[in-house]
């Protein structure tokens, strides 16, 4: 698939939930590793930086490298995405629209042309399959699945 260049991938999704709820599930890491990544360690703060694995298979994973950039609580958190030894830097933004107790969700991944063209794992139509998995299945069933 040709990439697009500068053309960021955006996500949109209602949520039957509170901006808390998806708020939470999207900085707190014992949340996060049941319907994203396990992550070590999170911290909702400019700076901080976490790592995490994934990828295709278990034999192809990759070494994800990202850092907060901003946190506004319950309505932005914007972090870099990059993989260890692999050229280019993209950024990922989570922004929450409160309305009558639901949520509007609005995912964007900007800068994927940055990463070489040459890797089949990270062409723009693995990340949006990917995106669309996590958060229109993932997060749906988290977020609106009675416990």
């Amino acid at each position: 698939m040709k990439r697009i260049e500068n053309q960021p991938i955006v996500i949109e999704r209602i949520f039957n939930v509170p901006a808390l709820s998806v708020w939470n599930a999207i900085t707190r890491k014992d949340e996060m590793k049941i319907w994203y990544f396990d992550l070590a360690d999170f911290k909702q703060e400019p700076g901080f930086q976490f790592q995490f694995w994934g990828g295709p298979t278990p034999e192809r994973q990759y070494l994800h490298l990202c850092e907060i950039i901003e946190a506004i609580p319950k309505k932005k958190l914007s972090h870099n995405w990059r993989y260890d030894g692999i050229p280019g830097n993209t950024t990922v933004t989570f922004e929450l629209t409160e309305k009558d107790g639901k949520t509007l969700l609005r995912l964007s991944h900007q800068g994927i042309e940055t990463f070489p063209e040459d890797n089949e794992d990270l062409i723009i139509g693995n990340f949006i399959a990917g995106w669309n998995c996590i958060i229109n299945e993932s997060l749906r069933n988290y977020l609106e699945t009675p416990r």
